[in-house]
């Protein structure tokens, strides 16, 4: 993230449209808008590139709302606090429909004793001044001139970003990060395994609103963090922590669908994912439906075991009594583990703590050694002899008659590695036999959980119009190179089966 000397946050009361400002701000859809107020809870973050500053959105200060727990509540109000204490410039939101109400007079209280350099806007002016509140209203506060803008048509874009730039402090200047770069790391998981505290063990803060009650991340949070590891190394990271993926036959409303959505395109943004269980629950069929949905995307997957403490715990109580120890306990469950996620091969499995921060660094080495793996490039010579050792160590069952034929692979790709198979027929590889394939290269070339995709280039198919056609070109060419009229090397005719 940019230094905090330029940083900019958005605040105000429920529902006057700071998640659409923002995701106007950030040009990304990144933030979840929807009329019902106290969407937006953790802060969420984005870098304002024609800026050169790091954007922060809040949840809505003054929330009475009878669905959301008190405690979430308290929780967002106090992450709001942190985003005034961290930025340099605060937009403070208003409708400029309703004008200036007794809650906005608060926040107006709370933003003077921060001392900090405000921007009032007057959001929701979709048809300019027309249906604007008493402009004296908005002067009162204090804050100067105001900035009227629509934040869903763009109105008054170009001057509130002008007003932005004019108020953040010099640029300080950033270092380059060269090959040191922050490799993107992602948690998914269902909802309550633990994944926003894994964040904050990380971020060594409670940046991150963590609840016993399920749900209470609704956003994808992306925060940068430097880990020193034991030996003194910094590995810079992105960090993004997700909404726990229900699956879609139960989503309740509106806006788990689009916190579904959006930890499913943070899949996709992530270049190692950490799949998050319950250690205490197993590995459930939604565990393995979004498993399914990372190999989809084709990103790697560290598979992290969450809440061990518990295990620990249950050990000690005498709770887990046909289990010898610990140590019986955690290989049974990789056993179970890696029959059921069985299209996740060598996938690297974690036992962590984030109460405890046991294996914590473990967790992060795997990533970062995951992500060197993803970027070998496999000698072509290598990948055919491998092909061919497994092919004949177990050949592919025959499908319709025919048996799938590799005759040349080559490496086209990485993330994920892609091998390119010229072969018979594509429809004769089995998704049985494909997967043999993919977990014995998976092996030979010690890819552990890298994911791998193969395109299937099979032979053509003639007509037998084709094929006769052809036949009897090859009879004449012969025939006129036996008159000698033209020369002719004969050459084999090879025809499909």
């Amino acid at each position: 993230m940019s230094t905090a000397s330029r940083t900019v946050a958005i605040v105000g009361r429920p529902n006057v449209g700071k998640s659409r400002l923002f995701n106007r701000l950030a040009k990304r859809r990144i933030s979840i808008v929807h009329d019902q107020p106290g969407v937006t809870r953790d802060i969420i973050a984005a870098e304002v590139k024609d800026g050169d500053y790091t954007l922060l959105d809040t949840g809505g200060l003054g929330l009475q709302d009878a669905t959301t727990p008190s405690k979430i509540i308290k929780a967002s109000e106090a992450q709001a606090a942190f985003a005034i204490g961290a930025a340099s410039v605060i937009l403070f939101v208003i409708d400029a429909r309703e004008g200036v109400t007794a809650l906005d007079e608060r926040v107006a209280q709370q933003l003077r004793k921060a001392k900090k350099s405000v921007i009032l806007v007057g959001n929701k002016a979709d048809h300019g001044m027309e249906k604007v509140s008493s402009l004296g209203d908005f002067y009162r506060l204090g804050f100067g001139e105001p900035v009227f803008i629509s934040s869903e048509h763009g109105n008054g874009e170009a001057d509130l970003r002008n007003a932005i730039l004019a108020k953040l402090p010099e640029d300080e200047g950033r270092a380059e990060e060269g090959e040191n770069k922050r490799l993107t790391i992602c948690f998914v998981g269902r909802p309550n395994v633990g994944k926003s505290s894994l964040s904050n063990r990380l971020l060594k803060s409670e940046r991150l609103i963590v609840s016993e009650v399920p749900g209470t991340t609704r956003d994808s949070i992306e925060l940068s963090f430097d880990y020193k590891s034991r030996e003194g190394k910094v590995w810079p990271f992105n960090l993004i922590d997700t909404a726990g993926i229900r699956p879609a036959t139960k989503l309740s409303s509106s806006v788990e669908y689009f916190s579904r959505v959006r930890s499913i395109d943070a899949i996709h943004q992530a270049d190692v994912v950490f799949m998050v269980l319950d250690a205490m629950d197993g590995v459930t069929q939604q565990d393995k439906a979004i498993a399914g949905e990372i190999v989809s995307a084709g990103r790697p997957i560290v598979v992290i075991v969450n809440k061990w403490d518990l295990v620990f715990a249950a050990f000690r109580r005498g709770d887990l009594t046909k289990y010898k120890n610990e140590r019986d306990f955690r290989e049974k469950f990789e056993k179970a583990l890696h029959e059921r996620l069985f299209f996740t091969p060598g996938a690297p499995v974690m036992f962590v703590s984030a109460l405890t921060g046991n294996d914590i660094e473990r967790m992060l080495k795997a990533a970062r050694a995951l992500d060197e793996r993803l970027g070998r490039k496999i000698p072509t010579a290598k990948l055919n002899a491998a092909i061919v050792a497994l092919t004949d160590r177990m050949p592919p069952p025959a499908v319709g008659g025919q048996r799938f034929r590799a005759y040349y692979a080559t490496q086209t790709g990485n993330r994920p590695f892609r091998i390119k198979i010229f072969c018979n027929r594509e429809g004769n590889l089995t998704e049985q036999y494909r997967r043999y394939l993919e977990n014995g290269l998976v092996e030979e070339f010690d890819l552990d959980g890298c994911p791998m995709h193969f395109d299937l280039v099979g032979k053509k198919r003639q007509t037998i119009d084709e094929r006769l056609s052809k036949r009897g070109q090859k009879r004449n060419e012969a025939a006129e190179g036996e008159d000698g009229d033209t020369d002719f090397a004969g050459e084999p005719v090879v025809l499909d089966d």
